[in-house]
């Protein structure tokens, strides 16, 4: 998956353009149940160990009653980059429905400010901050390139936290946290060609495809799909929206729910788009493909965080949040699953 979010309809800046992730006022999207993907175990979450069920049930590796629990995650104990203060990274932009309500002028981020707790990422940061003991002018949010997130070496953030999804190659550079969200990849096309009328995977053989490089939506297309051409790879998710409003491709992989956004009849940023259908990814041993935090490798601090999602699964905020933020009762309506 990974984290990926255009607002080209809702804000002009970068209906030219297309970037990869945030600029102006956006409403969230509407609430209900959650995307269809929110429960179900997973494969083992980061090289903690540490594994169980994720989305909006279940339990995972450590919880914050048990083994090393909360009770031992207050802000003076933990390993932190900065002594007090909890260091969130993101990229810039940031897009919903992974953050929302737009940036204040004169704000450094583009589309959507995290500093708002709103939106499904921003409000878990957040929710964990809260649970470790932070309060939330004690949490601060740095930029953090998508692409470097899973990239060896020291990082000046405590966890990043971006639609980074959890692979066992990535899991060797860098240490990730248990899923706050589990999601299928889904194919965005224009309504009337080819690629809109598809229903399997060998609709799509013949077809140009194409995802922002470095994803687990381009991974998805060329291990899973393998079409005749070699797919599109494009540096942001904004420039495949921007190669597919062209007709340079005739489809993009992206994430459930950034598929739902994109195709939403009120914001379209694939012009007269439609969310063909979504793809049961077979992806660690059977499991849809999910996201976590990511840590430098080796930082204690994974233990604390997962400790606090347990909480949240636990007592139902993750559900709530999964609900509030990324509702499958979108105005896109129901997708279906693309055979294989």
């Amino acid at each position: 998956m990974r984290r990926v979010f255009v607002i080209l309809a809702a804000f002009g800046v970068l209906a030219a353009a297309c970037g990869s992730s945030n600029g102006g006022g956006t409403t969230p999207p509407t609430t209900g149940p959650t995307t269809g993907t929110t429960s179900g175990t997973t494969s083992t979450s980061g090289p903690t160990g540490t594994s169980g069920a994720s989305g909006t049930s279940g339990t995972s590796g450590t919880s914050g009653s048990t083994g090393t629990g909360l009770a031992n995650c207050t802000p003076d104990k933990l390993h932190l980059v900065k002594a007090g203060q909890l260091t969130v990274g993101t990229d810039n932009p940031a897009y919903p429905p992974w953050f929302s309500g737009g940036s204040p002028k004169g704000s450094m981020w583009k589309v959507d400010d995290p500093n708002n707790g709103k939106g499904l990422e921003s409000a878990v940061a957040f929710e964990v901050a809260k649970r470790l003991g932070f309060s939330k002018d004690q949490v601060q949010w740095v930029v953090a390139p998508f692409n470097q997130t899973y990239a060896p070496g020291s990082k000046n953030y405590d966890f990043a936290i971006e639609q980074i999804s959890y692979t066992p190659k990535r899991a060797q550079a860098v240490d990730f946290s248990d899923s706050y969200y589990d999601v299928n990849q889904a194919l965005v096309a224009v309504k009337g060609t080819p690629a809109a009328s598809a229903t399997t995977i060998a609709d799509l053989k013949k077809l140009k495809l194409a995802a922002p490089i470095g994803t687990t939506a381009y991974t998805f297309i060329t291990d899973v799909i393998k079409p005749d051409t070699e797919p599109g790879a494009y540096n942001t998710l904004s420039d495949t929206v921007a190669a597919l409003n062209a007709h340079q491709i005739d489809a993009m992989v992206v994430d459930l729910p950034t598929a739902l956004y994109i195709a939403d009849p009120f914001v379209q940023e694939v012009k007269n788009s439609t969310v063909v259908g979504q793809f049961q990814n077979p992806a660690g041993g059977g499991t849809t493909d999910h996201v976590a935090m990511a840590f430098q490798k080796g930082n204690p601090l994974v233990t604390c965080v997962n400790a606090a999602l347990a909480a949240m699964k636990a007592d139902g905020t993750l559900a709530h949040l999964q609900d509030l933020w990324l509702s499958q009762k979108t105005n896109v309506g129901t997708v279906p699953v693309i055979k294989t």
